[in-house]
Order: structure tokens, then C-alpha cells, then sequence
């Protein structure tokens, strides 16, 4: 299991491909990499990422651990960025190795939902003007499931 919270931009390809590598005796690898997108109005020019380091990482390293036991993963890689992105600048990166697709696929899924709703980070977009970024209930709806 790797977890990395960190400013500098990564390359979710070499990311893949390392992580591949890496596994023997699977069947499956799911990987999901987000990206900066536009906000509602059209008008994101950047977003900023803070966090608090010593709860951060302890935090997505638990929930990786959930997910490892749940579905018996082989491993988990999760990348998440902070600082200020811009449009299309990757924010984070979410891949999961398992004997069979179907656990590769549910415990990706069910990192993405915690990472989107319950991770410690707090977003400010820049655009027309910079505002904090809400919690969704439709993150929170999707977390329910698990």
C-alpha cells in the first residue's frame, strides 16, 4: 500500500505502470485519476487545496486499509494533491490490484467516495471569486452505499 499526499504534479500513466508492475497473482487493476475541471459558472481559474499533514495521511492510510481488508486487494495506491492547481492539472490518482475485477472495481469506487466526502482537505475555488467549496449531498449519498 502506498499512500503520498503531495504538491508536486505526478504522471498518472508512469503512475499505472509502476503500480503494474508491481503486482503478481492478480487478475485485475482499476485505476481512476481526477482532474481539475471547470466549476458550474465556467469561470475556475484555480483551486486550492489545504490540509492538515499529520491527519491527512493517517486518515486516507486507514480508509486504504479498509478497503485493502474488505476486498482483498493485493494493493492500493492513492495520490492526492494539495496547493494550487489549475484547470486540468491532475488532483488525484486512486488504483487497486485484486485477483478479480469485481473487488478491484467496488474498492476503487469506495475510496473515490471517501476521498470525495470524508477525506480531510478543503478546496477554495478562484474563478469570478474565491469561495470555499461545500460539502454535496450527492458525495454524501454515495458514501452511504458502502
Amino acid at each position: 500500500m502506498e499512500i503520498r499526499v503531495q504538491s508536486q504534479p505526478f504522471d498518472a500513466g508512469a503512475e499505472l505502470n509502476q503500480f503494474t508492475s508491481a503486482q503478481s497473482s492478480v487478475g485485475a487493476i482499476v485505476s481512476f485519476s481526477g482532474i481539475v475541471r471547470n466549476n458550474s459558472a465556467g469561470d475556475l481559474r484555480a483551486m486550492e487545496i489545504e490540509h492538515y499533514p499529520a491527519m491527512t495521511e493517517k486518515a486516507i492510510t486507514a480508509i486504504a486499509q479498509q478497503a485493502q481488508d474488505r476486498w482483498d486487494l493485493a494493493d492500493v495506491l492513492v495520490i492526492h494533491r494539495f496547493g494550487l492547481l489549475h484547470l486540468d492539472d491532475p488532483i488525484m490518482m486512486v488504483a487497486t490490484a485484486a485477483r478479480h475485477r469485481v473487488a478491484a472495481f467496488a474498492a476503487a469506487e469506495f475510496l473515490m467516495d471517501y476521498l470525495k466526502s470524508r477525506a480531510p482537505f478543503w478546496k477554495k475555488e478562484h474563478g469570478g471569486h474565491a469561495e470555499w467549496v461545500a460539502a454535496q449531498q450527492s458525495d454524501e449519498d454515495a458514501l452511504q452505499r458502502w
